[in-house]
């Protein structure tokens, strides 16, 4: 049995391995662009699907060309091409990136695709 202590402890450590390495879209998931302003993602193994917003969808497809959330290489995107601060825009990709670990959309990856 685990207990929840050492759960959060092992969520820790799979977190921090992930942060560690480049997130990158599973296999598993597909990805729908609509005019560019909002995407939805499909877990096939789940049946479950996402609706992305602009930001979330920038993200997504940040990391499906292999950028990397740390450093800053999808919120310097961000910064540039919208009205946000670098705080702001860093925040956001990492709590997006977050969503996206907790949900199994992405996997840890050594940054070239599998």
């Amino acid at each position: 049995m685990i207990t929840a202590a050492a759960s959060s402890a092992v969520f820790l450590v799979e977190y921090v391995h992930m942060i560690s390495t480049n997130p990158a879209p599973c296999e598993h998931v597909v990805f729908t662009d609509f005019d560019g302003v909002e995407g939805i993602l499909v877990d096939l193994n789940t049946k479950k699907y996402y609706q992305l917003n602009e930001t979330a969808m920038l993200i997504w497809k940040g990391l499906e060309r292999g950028l990397a959330p740390k450093p800053k290489q999808i919120a310097e995107e961000i910064v540039a091409g919208y009205e946000v601060t670098d705080e702001d825009a860093v925040r956001n990709v990492d709590e997006i990136v977050g969503k996206f670990e907790m949900y199994s959309l992405v996997r840890a990856s050594n940054g070239a695709r599998d």
